[in-house]
C-alpha cells in the first residue's frame, strides 16, 4: 500500500504543475477544461496568471514536503489544500458550468486527494513503531 500512496502522492504533486503550467503559457486554451464558458479578457485575463502560479505552487508544496520524507505532514497538507478543488466546484457550479466537470473533475480530485491524505496520514514510519517499554 506504501507504494500506491507514494505514486498517488508523486502524480497528485505533478498534476497541478502541468495545469498550472499550462495556464501560464496558454490560459485561454487551458480555460475551458476548468468548466467555465465565459473566460476573462483584456486586463482580467491576469486571472490565467493567478490560477496558474496557485496551482504551481500547491505541486511544489506537495512534492518537497514529499520529498523530505513528511509523509504524515504531506498528508496534512494534502487534507488542507482539498479544500482547493472543493471551491473549483463550487465555482463551476455557481458560474453555469456543466455538473459533469464541477463533480467530474474538481469533486474527484477533492475525493482523491482526501483519499491520500487519508492514507498518507495514517501510515506507520519504521521509526514510529512503538517500542515495548519495560519497566
Amino acid at each position: 500500500m506504501r507504494r500506491f500512496t507514494t505514486v498517488l502522492t508523486v502524480l497528485l504533486g505533478v498534476f497541478p504543475l502541468t495545469f498550472g503550467t499550462q495556464f501560464l503559457v496558454a490560459g485561454h486554451t487551458a480555460a475551458p477544461t476548468f468548466g467555465i464558458a465565459e473566460w476573462p479578457t483584456g486586463v482580467a485575463a491576469g486571472y490565467f496568471a493567478v490560477k496558474g502560479i496557485r496551482d504551481i505552487v500547491l505541486g511544489l508544496n506537495l512534492l518537497t514536503l514529499f520529498a523530505l520524507r513528511q509523509r504524515r505532514a504531506t498528508g496534512v497538507l494534502m487534507a488542507i489544500s482539498a479544500l482547493i478543488p472543493i471551491t473549483d466546484m463550487i465555482t463551476v457550479f455557481t458560474h453555469g458550468g456543466p455538473a459533469a466537470t464541477a463533480l467530474g473533475v474538481h469533486g474527484l480530485t477533492a475525493l482523491v486527494m482526501l483519499f491520500d491524505a487519508f492514507l498518507l496520514i495514517r501510515e506507520r514510519q519504521s521509526a514510529e513503531v512503538l517500542e515495548p517499554v519495560h519497566s
